[in-house]
């Protein structure tokens, strides 16, 4: 049978201190998957919001269509000084 041979102790606190390194790589690696996954959470929520208020602005447009075509078909075509609320027709009128 062989003896067994013991580290130094420089050498022991060599490896204690690879290991150390080691596993705190580990922990860098998981802190940085979870700040992407959060990340991605965070683009996702954004692309949702953006998603939404693109609708918004359409449904926004549409309201604005009509209300146009409601006021044409009742005042003609003119401008509304929003100001004092009055209707100036076109001259062609």
């Amino acid at each position: 049978m062989s003896e067994t041979t013991k580290f130094s102790s420089e050498e022991l606190e060599q490896l204690a201190n690879l290991r150390k390194a080691y596993e705190a790589k580990v922990l860098e690696f998981g802190q940085l998957e979870l700040e992407i996954m959060l990340t991605e959470q965070h683009v996702t929520n954004l692309q949702t919001a953006k998603t939404q208020l693109q609708q918004d602005y359409k449904n926004l447009q549409e309201q604005e269509r009509t209300l146009l075509q409601e006021l044409n078909s009742k005042y003609g075509s003119g401008t509304v000084d929003v100001a004092t609320g009055e209707f100036i027709p076109n001259p062609a009128q």
